[in-house]
């Protein structure tokens, strides 16, 4: 007690002289439009609303209704299921962008405005590798004078910048909260395609798809995930957004095709950490290891190999495989990639040219094997998975990082090898035996892609 007296009491002194300064400051404030500094003159209260105000009415809330497990006579009917946020991108042809796990599986959407008016949409395509999906608003004879969002370059962004959450969280009505920009270029929350902004700004069930508004109120990401350390999966002020620079080429890809078109190199990248920095003998932490290279593959024509350390990646620095995996996955197939990376301690650059996917579900590299969607190393007793990627057959199939796969269709595997010749002789679907903590476990494995 005798400590927090003197603290509290600082802190309330400390926020009278700060009322006091801006009391003082606010005639100069209200005189210098020019400086866009968030003062309401009228009023006499700092606010940002002036630049928010515009995108709110594009901010909608995106209702997914599929079909219902009830006994009832009309179960045939679609019933809400699931709901979410979104943001309308473009208003002319209604076009609003969401996430995809708040539309997955959706046999008919609805979409709320701010109005209070309510509109069907049809789902334009969606996108597990990032998360996004696309819907497209039905005009029903009423004049639709919908409001679009602004958007930015997210490349502008810098850690510390104040950023705004929108959606309907918990059931609640639009809801606004306030935060800042704790990170950039985070990864390894398991989707396929990660670059993520980190905000603290609130985000809770319900805000999924909804935008993340810098102080000018102009779209900067999709807020998608959160990371909580209790048991209810509340808010811990750790949330995470699809960054603009990825999801309007997804979006623009949706629109187009109905699907995202990516490229591959052939190369398996793992995220760089302090154990695997000592067994390379190098000073650093961050960057993105190649696991392995596929024969043949635009990766072993640009000369990468077993264990260089990707630190570059079109000029912006890798943080960890999610850096690389993100870059490439949006990337034309036909374009090609500066790379920088270290091998031997020493510095290397080399061009890396991203080409259309091969239909060919199980490759086999040097070192590993890439079967559908899950990357597979020799390991006593059997083919050992250390990675599996996000909405692949193998994650379908409930495979995860170190399980130990012993058998397939019931015939042993010795090793990642014979697993690919067992895979790649099988059609329809394998049941796969695998060890997981000591226990057996039989997966069943759909072979399709």
């Amino acid at each position: 007690m005798p400590i927090r007296t003197p603290i509290r009491r600082q802190a309330v002194s400390s926020l009278a002289v700060a009322l006091a300064l801006l009391a003082s400051a606010a005639p100069v404030l209200a005189q210098s439009s020019a400086a866009g500094l968030p003062y309401d003159a009228r009023r006499g209260v700092f606010t940002f609303s002036s630049g928010l105000e515009g995108s709110l009415p594009a901010v909608v809330q995106v209702t997914t209704l599929g079909q219902s497990r009830g006994p009832s006579s009309d179960s045939t009917d679609p019933k809400p299921y699931a709901s979410g946020s979104g943001v309308i991108l473009d208003a002319a042809e209604g076009l609003l962008i969401t996430n995809n796990h708040v539309v997955e599986g959706g046999r008919k959407f609805t979409v709320d405005l701010t109005d209070g008016r309510l509109f069907d949409a049809v789902l334009v395509g969606a996108d597990k590798a990032t998360d996004i999906a696309v819907l497209r608003i039905v005009p029903d004879g009423r004049p639709l004078n919908l409001k679009q969002v602004q958007t930015v370059d997210s490349d502008t962004l810098r850690t510390g910048d104040l950023a705004f959450a929108v959606g309907y969280p918990l059931g609640l009505d639009q809801t606004l909260t306030m935060g800042v920009i704790s990170g950039l270029n985070r990864s390894g929350l398991g989707d396929a395609v990660e670059d993520y902004i980190q905000t603290d700004a609130a985000v809770n069930s319900g805000n999924s798809g909804g935008p993340l508004l810098d102080s000018r109120g102009r779209l900067i990401g999709i807020n998608t995930s959160i990371l909580s350390g209790g048991l209810g999966g509340g808010n811990d002020g750790i949330a995470f957004a699809v960054p603009t620079r990825i999801m309007l080429y997804v979006a623009d890809q949706l629109k187009k095709n109905g699907e995202v078109k990516r490229g591959e190199t052939g190369a398996i990248f793992g995220s760089l950490n302090a154990e695997r920095a000592r067994e390379l003998h190098l000073g650093i932490v961050r960057g993105a290891v190649v696991a392995d290279v596929a024969p043949g593959s635009p990766a072993e024509h640009a000369g990468l190999r077993h264990n260089d350390v990707i630190t570059r990646i079109q000029g912006r620095p890798v943080a960890n495989a999610g850096s690389v995996n993100a870059t490439i996955g949006i990337a034309a197939p036909g374009s090609d990639l500066s790379v920088s990376y270290l091998r031997g301690g020493r510095d290397a650059t080399t061009s890396l040219s991203v080409e259309n996917p091969v239909d060919q579900p199980v490759v086999v590299g040097a070192q590993s094997v890439l079967a559908y969607g899950a990357t597979l190393r020799n390991q006593d007793g059997g083919a050992q998975v250390v990675a599996v990627t996000a909405g692949s057959p193998a994650a379908q199939a409930e495979l995860t990082a170190g399980d130990l796969i012993t058998a397939i269709g019931g015939a042993a595997v010795a090793d990642a090898q014979a697993a690919a010749t067992a895979l790649q002789g099988a059609t329809g679907s394998v049941e796969a035996t695998v060890l997981r903590n000591g226990e057996t476990l039989n997966l069943n494995l759909t072979l399709s892609l």
